[in-house]
């Protein structure tokens, strides 16, 4: 083997330092943990792909906004558990000018993250029927939703969509829906770690379902309007953002502040909760919360009780970011676009050396250049593949950590330099003659 960046008994001995049995199921902390390791005691630079950090600043007018209100000394007091009204009502218009559709500003929760809004949400939804005890995944997704229903004790379920898409995903639904347990149904769109994106028909597909089998959606708008094949940003014009909620009053919107505005360090986001679930009264949580609607038990329960609101003045920050984004003063697609020039540049380099694209379709157009995409190299598993990259001071997580059945890598493009392409074309040239493709 030509020489490696990073030595083999460097990586080897950290991995087994860290007590790693299966490099193929290692979390992105380990592989973080592993990479700014052998960073420090080799003195190579990691090309470092594993964690789904936003690269570019905060947006400016959260920035602006909540210097504001912390000058105006809004930290003395507790946020109203139900939301700062301002963020409410620029929720309720951003989803209006960039998704196409009318919720309530009621219904509308500010949450810390949208981390904490799936909690809340697996929380509530768990709750509204005895007999309906679990989640169904359409994966690849989050990794660590699937970690909150472990600590709630909830039971779910996840299939690979990967073979089932268009006309194919109705029956794999169907499958487990008809055994009448499945209290709701998570997915990411676009998708955390592949980049799919549903089609019209599809969404049609799990909002009929939704309505035929009584199940609550949860769509997970992590990378909102991050679908570049299409211009997403003209507030109240179409295209919009792709959504579920044209084909039924299921369901609850999750828009997080982290990577469209990357403000994640603030811990903000909006749960948007149609306004016929909102409203709606389930016996069993009805029972259980003196009378209380799916809405309300959310807020002033299962929140309450989580944090006792969201921090006051990151909310100023959110109302201000969704109204200048409404009101076409900030282009909040035009400063993420950079994660889509990337993943062409990085894919390019990678093809280049016998990688290939592991989810490299969307049914039968070429997938979108993102926040992520997945490679594969041939005759190698997720795991040998991951741990071989490390010799080269390149790490990313593998793709069965996201619930994908598929051998592969996920790479985030958010923290790449512009100095590392260059470095990741070296790198790579030299794995392609380490590793010849018989």
């Amino acid at each position: 083997m030509k020489n490696t960046p990073i030595s083999k008994e460097l990586i080897d001995n950290a991995i087994r330092d860290f007590n790693i049995q299966d490099f193929a199921k290692a979390t992105i902390r380990e592989v973080k943990s592993i990479a700014a390791y052998a960073e420090k005691e080799s003195g190579v630079e990691f090309i470092k792909m594993e964690m789904g950090i936003p690269g570019l600043p905060a947006a400016a007018p959260g920035v602006k906004a909540q210097i504001e209100a912390l000058k105006n000394g809004i930290a003395h007091s507790y946020p109203d558990i139900q939301g700062y009204p301002e963020l409410k009502k620029q929720a309720s218009r951003f989803v209006k000018a960039f998704i196409g559709i009318d919720i309530d500003p009621k219904g509308c929760v500010p949450v810390c993250g949208s981390m904490q809004g799936t909690f809340a949400s697996f929380l509530t939804a768990s709750q509204c029927d005895p007999k309906k005890d679990t989640v169904l995944f359409i994966d690849p997704g989050f990794p660590v939703q699937k970690m909150q229903l472990q600590v709630l004790g909830v039971k779910y379920e996840t299939f690979d969509v990967y073979d089932y898409r268009g006309d194919k995903l109705q029956a794999k639904l169907e499958s487990y829906l008809e055994k009448a347990n499945i209290c709701a149904i998570v997915y990411s769109n676009p998708n955390n770690p592949s980049w799919i994106c549903f089609t019209e028909d599809e969404l049609k597909t799990i909002g009929g379902l939704a309505n035929k089998y009584d199940v609550i959606i949860m769509e997970d708008l992590a990378y909102f309007a991050m679908d570049f094949r299409k211009d997403l940003s003209k507030p109240f014009e179409a295209p919009y953002q792709a959504t579920v909620a044209r084909y039924t009053d299921n369901y609850e919107i999750l828009i997080s502040g982290s990577k469209a505005f990357s403000y994640a360090g603030e811990r903000i986001g909006v749960t948007c909760i149609s306004d016929h679930l909102f409203n709606r009264k389930y016996d069993a949580l009805a029972k259980r919360y003196e009378g209380l609607a799916y809405g309300p038990v959310f807020s002033t329960r299962m929140l309450y009780a989580l944090s006792s609101g969201t921090s006051h003045s990151a909310q100023y920050a959110m109302a201000a970011m969704l109204k200048a984004a409404c009101d076409g003063e900030f282009d909040f697609r035009k400063e993420t676009s950079i994660y889509g020039e990337r993943a062409h540049k990085l894919k390019e380099i990678f093809c280049r050396h016998n990688f290939y694209i592991v989810y490299d379709k969307d049914m039968d157009e070429p997938i979108a250049d993102g926040f992520y995409f997945t490679i594969g190299y041939p005759g190698m598993t997720s795991g040998e593949l991951a741990h071989e990259l490390m010799y080269y001071g390149v790490s990313a997580i593998c793709l069965v950590t996201t619930g994908s059945h598929q051998e592969g890598l996920r790479v985030c493009t958010s923290f790449i330099n512009d100095n590392q392409y260059d470095l990741l074309e070296e790198r790579m040239k030299i794995f392609e003659e380490n590793n010849p493709v018989k």
